[in-house]
């Protein structure tokens, strides 16, 4: 009997590590896909650098990944279903893999935005099993809550380690011995993981019982193709070259108009949609998709100016920079402790309006940053080796407003996540969850298109009125504007006219993003009626709609 016993407890502690090790793969693997959201943002500068990739380029790198990641989330749940969630997990791990070794190894620009839409398709294959895959894995109580927990966490911790670990890695210039790049480690560091998480996938996880169906092929080209158009329609907008009136311009926004269009076509008449329109049809879910669209809309262009604005027009190292950003993590996990406790309690019309209205006032806040960016000022800051932004405080001007904005983000994004899924089909629940998530990424690549547009128009018209004053002042300390800045590949024209002309881009787009922010407040307040009551009842959506 004692050895029976022995067997049993042998037995169990077995099947508890097995499912230890099998929650740290699904938690690595999450947090290496939601880290690559970031992880190249402190880099931006010096991928632009050594690659020469414009200013109006640049955003490419993070909303390329953003629209392959969330035009092709939905095809990769899909995909998950039909031909198994571990295999569809292991595959797109490998994908991901593979994608960070050429991104690593990029020579050019456009190798280095092929590889990161290729990151964003692993990303999209990956995510989704891995959620699923907790279900299959563990069994419903404790051990899958805790397991649920564990893998939000490391969602919401994925952005700060991200923006960390990639200003770590950016200031290294040899890795083992070897010379190295510090950018190109952001990319590279995902191969050995990717690649190990990968072979421990069949290992570690069980398959999941496949479904039948059929893939939404033209429904994940169109929505992909038409996402892509319109974002690269307004990045043409924004560049001095091309500006709206450009027959690129219009062709790509035309076109991408025209492909959404026929996507929504599309998916209202295939039997097996990616996206079914009836997830719309209540009026809760409907608020919390626009709202979940807009307010990440104006999240990444935040992380994609600040980072800028701290390392190079404030002079912070990359890893400083990283730092910077880490109040941000602990602001969001806040918010969202609190919304989780009080949205029982409180309506949610109330949390995530306050939530998005604090978002407001914190992007307003950014939109007031003042440095002397006037062409003396920067003549001085360059003469004195420094920038314009050098004598700016962290701690007065950027740390309230990071804590604020993640604190309200925290808010936020709790509520309208129990929202967008609340009284959902449980046909439709995996569903309603892969379209938050898509609105997420594509609202965060539409919005940093449409703000990057915005920056640029400002910039150029700052550039236009400081360019003569400039040159005369390099001129008149016997320098030539067209030599280059010793140890750079730049002019002293080019990054004299860049200090000047950032800042006056970057606030304009703090300002629109405040702007945008306020309507996805103004449209909560309107319209998500919803009560705290009723988003605690389970079970199908009432026939009325709204």
């Amino acid at each position: 009997m004692t050895s029976l016993q022995n067997a049993e407890r042998e037995e169990t502690a077995d099947g508890h590590r097995r499912l230890g090790w099998a929650l740290v793969l699904i938690s690595i693997a999450q947090l290496m896909v939601v880290l690559d959201a970031t992880i190249a943002n402190i880099a931006l500068p010096y991928i632009g650098r050594d690659l020469d990739i414009s200013e109006a380029n640049l955003t490419w790198i993070v909303t390329g990944y953003a629209l392959a990641f969330g035009g092709l989330l939905l095809l990769g749940g899909r995909l998950g279903d039909l031909y198994g969630r571990r295999r569809v997990f292991a595959l797109g791990l490998a994908t991901f893999a593979v994608a960070s070794l050429l991104g690593g190894l990029a020579t050019n620009e456009g190798l280095l935005l092929a590889a990161r839409g290729l990151q964003g398709f692993g990303a999209a294959l990956a995510s989704p099993a891995a959620l699923a895959l907790i279900t299959t894995t563990f069994p419903a109580g404790p051990q899958r809550n805790r397991a649920f927990a564990v893998y939000a966490m490391m969602s919401g911790a994925g952005a700060a380690v991200g923006l960390i670990l990639g200003g770590w890695l950016t200031g290294l210039d040899s890795f083992l011995g070897i010379d190295v790049d510090g950018w190109r480690l952001t990319f590279l560091i995902n191969v050995p993981i990717g690649l190990a998480a990968a072979f421990a996938a069949p290992r570690l996880l069980a398959e999941s019982e496949r479904h039948t169906g059929e893939l939404d092929i033209p429904g994940a080209i169109t929505g992909t193709l038409g996402l892509l158009g319109i974002v690269f329609g307004l990045s043409r907008a924004g560049e001095e070259a091309y500006g709206w009136g450009a027959t690129q311009t219009i062709v790509a926004l035309v076109a991408g108009v025209v492909l959404l269009a026929v996507f929504v076509f599309v998916e209202s008449r295939v039997e097996h949609p990616l996206l079914p329109i009836r997830v719309f049809l209540n009026r809760t879910r409907a608020v919390s998709f626009i709202a979940f669209m807009v307010a990440p809309a104006a999240m990444f262009a935040m992380f994609y100016f600040l980072s800028l604005f701290i390392q190079q027009i404030v002079g912070y190292s990359p890893l400083r920079a990283g730092f910077a950003f880490l109040p941000f993590s602990l602001g969001i996990v806040a918010g969202a402790t609190l919304a989780s406790n009080l949205v029982s309690r409180i309506n949610p019309r109330y949390l995530a309006g306050v939530g998005t209205l604090l978002a407001t006032l914190a992007l307003f806040m950014f939109s007031r940053l003042d440095v002397d960016d006037s062409p003396a000022g920067v003549l001085q800051a360059l003469a004195g080796g420094s920038t314009p932004g050098a004598d700016l405080n962290y701690w007065a001007h950027i740390f309230p407003w990071v804590v604020v904005m993640s604190f309200g983000m925290g808010l936020t994004f709790v509520t309208l996540t129990l929202t967008a899924v609340h009284h959902l089909e449980s046909h439709d629940s995996g569903v309603g969850s892969g379209v938050l998530n898509t609105m997420q990424q594509v609202g965060g690549a539409l919005g940093l298109a449409t703000l990057s547009t915005v920056a640029l128009h400002f910039t150029h018209d700052r550039a236009a009125e400081t360019a003569p004053q400039l040159v005369q002042g390099l001129q008149q300390a016997g320098i030539d504007p067209n030599a280059l800045v010793p140890g750079s590949d730049q002019t002293y024209l080019a990054g004299s006219t860049f200090y000047a002309t950032f800042t006056d881009g970057a606030v304009h787009a703090f300002m629109v993003g405040s702007g945008m922010m306020l309507v996805a407040s103004l449209v909560i307040w309107l319209f998500l009626n919803v009560k705290h009551e009723e988003l605690a009842t389970d079970g199908p959506e009432a026939v009325h709609v709204g």
